[in-house]
């Protein structure tokens, strides 16, 4: 297929996180036949009932690109202009797909061989794709992720720290508030307190940032809330334990409040090549639980400005772009 049709092809397949089987049945056949032309070899690596990471290589691989499969909801399908390619996972991370497998194939007609591509699920929520292939690494050393960079070598990622806030209280009639104890109060205090905690800076990642994502709680407007929960993102920058300890002691200072779940994905400085253009980018990767297939670049076509909106799209000139791009990191790193 020509990148183009290859991008709109993978798109056009509904594979919102957990409904990755159809996406990697189409990518494993794809590969296959690529692999069957050409003397590679293309693995289906089980990850969890009907879900899969797709595992390409080409010899030995020494490096590895990878990327995922699946995107956010809501699902929507393609459409393009003379600039544009439209539709749900257009810059994350179908488009960046497309331009790996051509990347793949041009590499190929050079006579290039010695790497791979590792195709994984769930990047979206746990990253359990990626969980999966790190207790199976192959010997690359170097991994080159895509994600929409707008085609610059990212220079590091930001952390993600997910707190879910609980606070617990008394059902009363609202006409007497005394005779109950409001967890949307408790709730407010938390998150207020949360806003007082000083939040580390690095000077390349930037500052460190608080989101409050969602709040809900109670039964009804005329009820004293008994109930309350809170969603909250940090976007970090290096080292948390500090972080986090002041963070549960603001939750702690208010009775009846707890954090009801921790997650974290650590922030990461990454690898840098001369004369490519480079950023930094605020979101998550998976690249901290890829940590045994070698150094991590990251770079990918698109901007993340526009991915999981309604908008995602990725240029033609960027997907095209992308193609030499990967094929020049590729012989960089294979060549050291």
């Amino acid at each position: 297929m020509h990148l183009f049709e290859l991008t709109r092809a993978l798109i056009d397949i509904d594979s919102t996180t957990g409904r990755e089987q159809q996406v990697g049945d189409f990518l494993l056949v794809h590969l296959q036949d690529l692999a069957a032309r050409t003397g590679g070899a293309v693995e289906r690596i089980p990850v969890a009932e009907d879900r899969f990471n797709v595992f390409a290589t080409w010899g030995e691989p020494a490096v590895v690109l990878s990327t995922h499969m699946d995107t956010v909801p809501p699902f929507f399908s393609s459409s393009e202009d003379d600039d544009f390619i439209r539709g749900r996972g257009a810059c994350d991370t179908k488009g960046g797909i497309a331009t790996m497998i051509q990347a793949v194939q041009e590499l190929l007609a050079e006579g290039r061989r010695g790497f791979g591509l590792l195709l994984v699920v769930g990047e979206e929520t746990d990253s359990a794709g990626a969980q999966v292939a790190n207790r199976h690494p192959r010997g690359s050393r170097y991994l080159i992720n895509g994600e929409p960079t707008e085609n610059r070598l990212a220079l590091g990622s930001k952390g993600m720290l997910y707190m879910a806030l609980e606070a617990a209280g008394k059902a009363a009639h609202s006409a007497y508030p005394e005779l109950g104890d409001s967890a949307i109060d408790k709730l407010l205090d938390v998150l207020a307190r949360l806003k007082t905690v000083p939040l580390p800076s690095d000077p390349i990642l930037g500052e460190t940032t608080l989101n409050v994502g969602t709040l809900s709680g109670g039964r009804a407007h005329n009820v004293v809330a008994d109930q309350a929960r809170a969603e909250v993102t940090l976007r970090t920058v290096g080292d948390t334990a500090e972080l986090r300890r002041n963070l549960a002691a603001a939750v702690h200072a208010v009775p009846g409040a707890r954090i009801a779940e921790i997650r974290e994905t650590p922030a990461v400085h990454l690898g840098s090549l001369p004369g490519f253009e480079t950023t930094i980018v605020k979101y998550t990767t998976d690249i901290p639980r890829l940590s045994a297939w070698g150094q991590p670049f990251l770079l990918g076509p698109g901007s993340i400005h526009v991915a999981h909106t309604p908008e995602e799209r990725v240029s033609k000139h960027d997907l095209k772009a992308a193609v030499h791009l990967y094929k020049e990191m590729v012989r960089r790193l294979q060549d050291r």
